[in-house]
């Protein structure tokens, strides 16, 4: 109990048990309240990474129908005498 006081010591004692109570409830509160924004933070992480992932998709599939288009777009003609040039195969004689 605290030294005597014209307020009554019941009243003295509720307030300090009060104040007690707060401040040993401060470090299980503090650390509850870290515990939720790590997992808001994580949550957000992942939200993020599978935006990537879905992005890169995207890219990779623009940059395979790209491609394509672009074999589709090239002349066999040309393809051919390509072809011949890189493996050193000489065109067959014609005959006349």
């Amino acid at each position: 109990m605290a030294e005597p006081t014209p307020v009554n010591g019941q009243i003295t004692d509720a307030i300090t048990q009060g104040d007690l109570t707060a401040l040993g409830n401060a470090p299980a509160m503090a650390m509850g309240t870290l515990y939720q924004h790590l997992a808001h933070s994580t949550g957000i992480l992942f939200q993020n990474a599978v935006a990537a992932q879905q992005q890169a998709a995207i890219t990779a599939q623009a940059a395979t129908v790209q491609g394509v288009a672009t074999l589709y777009s090239i002349d066999t003609a040309s393809a051919g005498v390509a072809t011949q040039k890189i493996f050193g195969v000489t065109p067959a004689a014609k005959e006349s």
